[in-house]
Formats: C-alpha cells, structure tokens, sequence
C-alpha cells in the first residue's frame, strides 16, 4: 500500500467565520468527489494531527487558521483492510486570502451550514456537523511534559 500502509490517520478543519459560515471545499478526486466536504488531509511525519489541519486548511483554500479544538473523530475500516482515522478540528480564519489548490479542489467557499443541510451534494459527515453545539468542542492544552523519557519534541492534549 505503501506510504500510509494500512493505518491512516488524517485531520480536517471546520473553519467558521465570524458571521457563522463554514468554509468548505469540492475536491477533484476520491469518493467525495464533487461532493461539499471539508478541507482535509493526511498528517505528515513530524507534526501534530491539529497542525496538519491548519496546513491542510491553507493549501486547499489559501486562508490561515487558527485551531479552537477538537470536534470529533471519525473512524471507519475500509474493505476490512483499512483503518482510515479522521480527526476534525474547530478552527477560525485569521488570515489569507480564498485560493484553491487547483490540483485538488474543484470550489472553495464561505457558507451558511443552514444551505448544506439535506442537500444531495454534501458528505455524509457534514450533514452530521451541521448538528453539533460549541460545547461539543475539546479545548488544547499545551505547554505539558509527560515526562523526559518519552522525547517528545510536541505534545498536546484536548480534553
């Protein structure tokens, strides 16, 4: 399988404006193909899962995120071969300007999660977030050693 082998783990970002729109994204690609989702990818070797958010976030749609935390997890196994892992951060803009990666995403948008609801054309998943509450949120608590021995160059909890 290669790369990722059979144990995937992925992060996306539920990036919120100030006026409550969500910013999602067609990608080009791949089962959600022409499908509204949210930005999202694999994390890489050397970062953390809300990092790789924030990066994802940037490269797909060209706006800088800042993480507010964790949302939820969505865990599947894919033809019983496959651990696919997606962890799903709450994040707000603080920069940049809106830009697709056009390799990947087909649109990118701003919108109101009241236009996403029901519609034939949006992922499974957030269909879903379109029902969570703010006090579903897991906070980061960083700035933590849980000990030398360990090594860690980065750690974070979301409790």
């Amino acid at each position: 399988m290669g790369k990722r082998d059979k144990v995937w783990l992925g992060a996306a970002g539920l990036v919120v404006s100030e006026n409550g729109e969500w910013l999602v994204v067609k990608k080009t690609y791949g089962g959600l193909k022409d499908m509204w989702s949210l930005p999202a990818g694999f994390v890489n070797k050397g970062e953390t899962a809300d990092e790789a958010a924030a990066r994802e976030v940037l490269e797909e749609t060209g706006i800088v995120c800042q993480v507010k935390g964790l949302i939820g997890l969505r865990s599947g196994v894919i033809r019983e071969m496959v651990s696919d892992n997606l962890l799903i951060f709450l994040m707000e803009p603080v920069g940049g300007k809106l830009k697709i990666q056009e390799s990947e995403i087909a649109e990118a948008c701003f919108i109101h999660p009241k236009f996403l609801y029901g519609k034939s054309d949006v992922s499974v998943m957030l269909h879903h977030l379109t029902e969570i509450t703010s006090d579903t949120m897991k906070p980061e608590i960083n700035g933590i050693n849980p000990g030398d021995q360990f090594e860690y160059t980065a750690y974070k909890l979301f409790l």
